[in-house]
């Protein structure tokens, strides 16, 4: 049996639902990309009295919900099946919206350059607890007009992996379309193996502004799986009660849903949730509030009653430093993903609410979530029932180190930790200088940052190509970096 954790009885889940269905019909969603709004409407959507808000009839919501997959896989560079979500096994992926990060050798907070990011891939491409990808910051050496492109064509060129992504502009998903596409035969094999999925986030106040609206059309016109990520801001434009937050959330989560499936009937979703606390005193948003954790695991539980794949920003922290405080709001936030059963974690690796990014978090962080990973893992007798020739060879030998059922499973029951999470004893962790986890983890960065070497370098013409395709959106006079 697999430990779980539900917050909501089914009879409340089926409440929330039925709630946020009623809101989509009757006050409906304020759709304001042109182009996307046309094409809803003429799939069976109507538009309000005034037609200002689009609404969304029971019986398009249900022809639209049947076409959901209730699982797929994300394939890599080459086409190989790599994660399956909707499977019920959590994946771990590093947050994907930094806009610093914080020098693992100086400590300071800065901007972000290309460096950075290479390095990033570089240390997580092979890092156990992490599954796959996501293009986690952005880096201010290249215009913003280009920055989503340019983060992809990183993680495209020095890694094989899946990856998480999104565009920042109204038209920036066509351009990083096109670079998923050299890696597969043509339009339809990309559609068949993703190798992409891109966040699309509702403005909230049940609003898909002109950027979402957009990038959700082109996704679904693309066959790209998109994963649909309302911003709940508990206390501030949703309500402060855990359940009327889980409605809102569900509306605008269960919108994007919608209109990407009568857009393109059977595309890969994920129902998001990136929910916030807001905080009275400070006027701040804070996503690992603890409220906002429940609300997230309680969104988990609303996409499974839907037989939709999940995600939820969880495994991250509001910490500026890899400190207590991190190492507590991450494990808590990886413990509840794992035991809820959500498909994919974005977090680990972030600082500051989501602003920065640290690899020496990151690989803290991904122990932490193999951690959160072994805790939840079946449970079910081996050899060990009943118990008595245990107990009469324990008493013979006075231990049961070499036991044959010691020597049989403890490599799959006992996890052992890396050398970010201390183990040793006080005279040996002295010995090795005294490091604090922090230490520990900024030394495994530059470990694993030496011991990198190059594998599965794409051909140099697609190289090329791919920065072809980037430098497009260059201003005048402005090159991309080496």
């Amino acid at each position: 049996m697999r430990p779980t954790l539900a917050f909501l009885h089914p009879e409340l889940v089926s409440a929330v639902l039925a709630e946020a269905r009623r809101i989509l019909a009757e006050v409906g969603v304020d759709v304001q990309g042109a182009a996307l709004r046309s094409r809803v409407l003429d799939a069976g959507l109507r538009p309000d009295a005034a037609c200002r808000r689009v609404l969304f009839p029971d019986a398009v919501v249900d022809r639209a919900l049947a076409c959901v997959p209730s699982s797929f896989w994300l394939h890599d560079r080459y086409g190989q099946p790599r994660a399956e979500l909707g499977s019920g096994r959590t994946h771990f992926v590093p947050g994907s919206s930094g806009l610093r990060v914080v020098d693992h050798r100086t400590g300071v907070t800065r901007n972000a350059l290309t460096a950075d990011f290479r390095a990033y891939v570089r240390v997580a491409g092979d890092l156990p607890g992490i599954d796959y990808l996501a293009t986690a910051f952005s880096t201010a050496d290249v215009p913003a007009e280009i920055a989503d492109a340019w983060r992809l064509f990183l993680v495209l060129t020095e890694s094989r992996a899946p990856v998480v992504t999104g565009a920042f502009t109204e038209h920036g998903v066509p351009r990083m379309a096109a670079m998923l596409r050299l890696f597969r035969r043509d339009a339809a094999d990309l559609a068949a193996r993703p190798m992409a999925i891109f966040t699309v986030t509702p403005t909230g106040s049940f609003r898909y502004g002109d950027d979402s609206c957009q990038n959700l059309l082109d996704c679904a016109e693309a066959g790209i799986p998109i994963e649909i990520v309302p911003v709940t801001l508990m206390g501030l434009i949703a309500p402060v009660t855990p359940v009327g937050a889980a409605v809102f959330h569900a509306a605008d989560a269960l919108a994007g849903i919608v209109m990407a499936q009568l857009v393109r009937p059977g595309l890969p979703v994920l129902w998001g949730a990136a929910p916030a606390a807001f905080h009275m005193r400070l006027a701040t948003s804070q996503m690992s509030a603890v409220e906002a954790m429940r609300v997230a695991v309680m969104s988990t539980e609303l996409g499974r009653a839907l037989g939709i794949p999940t995600q939820a920003y969880l495994a991250f922290s509001s910490s500026k430093l890899v400190d207590a405080q991190s190492g507590a709001e991450t494990a808590m936030g990886a413990v509840l993903a794992a035991l809820s059963g959500v498909d994919q974690v974005a977090g680990p690796g972030m600082l500051d609410e989501l602003l920065a990014f640290s690899l020496p978090k990151l690989v803290l962080d991904a122990e932490l979530c193999l951690q959160a990973r072994h805790l939840v893992r079946d449970v079910i007798p081996m050899d060990d029932l009943p118990t008595t020739d245990l107990v009469r060879e324990l008493l013979a030998e006075g231990q049961l180190l070499v036991a044959d059922q010691t020597l049989a499973h403890w490599p799959a029951e006992l996890h052992l930790p890396g050398p970010v999470i201390d183990r040793d004893t006080p005279e040996h962790w002295v010995t090795a200088g005294s490091l604090d986890t922090a230490a520990r983890a900024a030394l495994e960065v530059e470990r694993r940052i030496a011991a990198w070497e190059p594998v599965d370098v794409p051909e140099p013409a697609v190289v090329a190509q791919l920065r072809c395709l980037v430098g497009e959106g260059l201003p005048a006079g402005v090159a991309l970096p080496d």
